[in-house]
C-alpha cells in the first residue's frame, strides 16, 4: 500500500505539507485504524481537534457504557470540553470521542464486548485517572453533586490536597491540589482570616432526618460522623448535629491566638473552655455576653490578614448568617472586641452588616434568645423551593432583592433557613 501522504504530493509543484494538516491527517487515518472491524470509514466523519501543541506520548483511553452520558457527566463534573464531534457507528455506538480537560487529551468511546473493550466491572478498576486541579475540594464536591461516590474524602498529605471520586461509569479520579498552607507560602491567599467562619454546624432535635431533607433539597452529600453527620465538599466545612432545645446554626471562628481569643471573651463577659487540640487545631468551646454558644479555634495552618482571591460560593454552600439577638448593641461590642469585627448599617432597620467576611454575616436585635439562621445558595431558586415543599418544609417567594432572589424557609422539622440565588 502506498504511503498516503507521498500520494498526496503535487507532481508538478513539489512542496512540504502543512505541518498542522499532516499532524491531524495522520491523527485521523490513526483512528480509523482503531475503529473496530466491518466499520465503513468512509461513511464517518472525524472532526479535526482543536488541541494545539504537541500531543502526549499517552492518552486515557475509556470505555464506557454510555458514551453520551459520560461526555455530558465530564463536561458538568470536570470542565471537560467536547472536541470535534464524536464518530458515530452504524449501529449507534460512539466509536471515538476527545476531550479536553484542563489542557490534557481524554478519549471515550462506548463498550466494544466484540473486539474485548469493556467499561470497569461493577466496584473494580485497573487504572486511576490522576487529575490536577487548583481546587480539590470544589472540583470534588462538584464532581460528587453530580452523581460521583466519595471513596477518600479530600485531606491534607505531605504531597497535596487530594481527594478520590468513582464516577457513574466506574473509573476512578484521584483528584489534587496544593495544600492551602503550601499556596500561602507562595504568597497566596489562605483560606481563613482572622474572625472568619470556619466551620458551621445545624444544630437539630434529629440530624437523621435533616440530613435526609437537606441532601434532596440542596444536593448535599452527608455522610455519618459520631451521632451526627459530615457534609461533603461544602464551603465553609459544614455537620449536622443532633441536640436538645432551640436549634440553631452552631459556628467556629478562626482565630490567630487562641489564648489571646479566649482571654478576649472572658473580659468581654462571655465564658471560654480550655483549648484543646483537634485535628483541624487548637480550639475553645465558648459562650457569648448573651448566652450563645460558639468556639474559636486556631487553625493548624494559621491565618492570614486579607483574602483578596476568595473562592466564588457554589449551590449547596453557606452564602449568609444572620445572627439573631437580645441586644444587638451587647453584641457588636462582644464580637468586636474578640474577633475584630466592624459594623456597617444593614438594609433592614435595626439590622447590622459585619464587613468583609466571607461567608457574609448580619446581625439582628430584639430577639427573645440568641438564634443562628442560615442562608444557602442555590442556582435555581424556584426549582429549590419547589424541592423543599415536596420534601415536606415550607417556603415563602422567592422574592427579587436587590442582591438577588431569595426564600425564608423551614425544614421538615421547623428548623429555619434561607435561599439565595445570585
Amino acid at each position: 500500500m502506498p504511503d498516503p501522504f507521498e500520494a498526496l504530493r503535487l507532481p508538478l509543484t513539489p512542496a512540504e505539507p502543512d505541518p498542522a494538516f499532516a499532524r491531524d491527517l495522520r491523527a485521523r487515518v490513526e483512528r480509523a485504524l482503531d475503529l473496530p472491524k466491518g466499520t465503513t470509514v468512509s461513511n464517518l466523519v472525524i472532526e479535526s481537534p482543536t488541541f494545539s501543541g504537541q500531543r502526549a506520548a499517552i492518552t486515557p483511553y475509556l470505555a464506557v457504557a454510555g458514551a453520551r452520558a459520560a461526555i455530558d457527566w465530564y463536561v458538568e463534573a470536570f470542565g471537560a470540553r467536547l472536541t470535534g464531534d464524536p464518530v458515530v457507528m452504524p449501529d449507534g455506538r460512539v466509536g471515538h470521542s476527545e476531550l479536553e480537560i484542563g489542557g490534557a487529551r481524554l478519549y471515550l468511546s462506548d463498550e466494544h464486548p466484540e473486539i474485548g473493550v469493556s467499561a470497569p466491572p461493577p466496584g473494580q478498576a485497573s487504572v486511576s485517572l490522576y487529575l490536577e486541579v487548583a481546587g480539590a475540594d470544589e472540583v470534588v464536591a462538584q464532581a460528587v453533586e453530580a452523581g460521583a461516590r466519595t471513596e477518600r474524602a479530600v485531606g491534607d498529605y505531605p504531597y497535596g490536597r487530594v481527594g478520590v471520586v468513582r464516577d457513574p461509569f466506574g473509573h476512578r479520579w484521584i483528584v489534587r491540589s496544593e495544600r492551602v498552607v503550601e499556596a500561602r507560602h507562595r504568597g497566596q491567599a489562605a483560606a481563613l482570616r482572622h474572625g472568619d467562619i470556619g466551620y458551621a454546624s445545624l444544630w437539630v432535635a434529629d440530624a437523621d432526618r435533616a440530613a435526609a431533607f437537606f441532601s434532596q433539597v440542596l444536593g448535599w452529600s452527608a455522610v455519618p460522623s459520631g451521632t451526627g453527620y459530615q457534609v461533603e465538599g461544602r464551603r465553609p466545612h459544614h455537620g449536622i448535629v443532633p441536640v436538645q432545645g432551640r436549634p440553631t446554626l452552631f459556628l467556629a471562628f478562626a482565630v490567630r491566638d487562641i489564648a489571646e481569643a479566649a482571654r478576649n471573651v472572658r473580659e468581654a463577659g462571655g465564658e471560654a473552655g480550655e483549648a484543646t487540640a483537634e485535628p483541624y487545631g487548637l480550639a475553645s468551646m465558648c459562650t457569648d455576653n448573651q448566652g450563645a454558644r460558639f468556639t474559636v479555634y486556631q487553625p493548624s495552618e494559621g491565618v492570614v490578614r486579607n483574602a483578596a482571591t476568595r473562592a466564588r460560593g457554589r449551590p449547596g454552600d453557606l452564602s449568609y448568617v444572620t445572627m439573631e439577638v437580645p441586644d444587638s448593641e451587647r453584641a457588636r461590642s462582644f464580637y468586636g472586641s474578640v474577633l475584630g469585627w466592624h459594623f456597617s448599617p444593614g438594609s433592614v432597620p435595626g439590622g447590622w452588616r459585619v464587613e468583609g467576611l466571607e461567608p457574609m454575616v448580619g446581625l439582628s436585635g430584639r430577639h427573645s434568645e440568641s438564634t443562628n439562621v442560615p442562608v444557602y445558595q442555590t442556582g435555581d431558586i424556584a426549582a429549590t423551593v419547589a424541592m423543599v415543599r415536596e420534601a415536606g418544609g415550607t417556603s415563602s417567594g422567592p422574592e427579587a432583592r436587590p442582591y438577588g432572589l431569595s426564600a425564608d424557609c423551614t425544614d421538615d422539622q421547623g428548623v429555619r433557613f434561607g435561599l439565595w440565588q445570585p
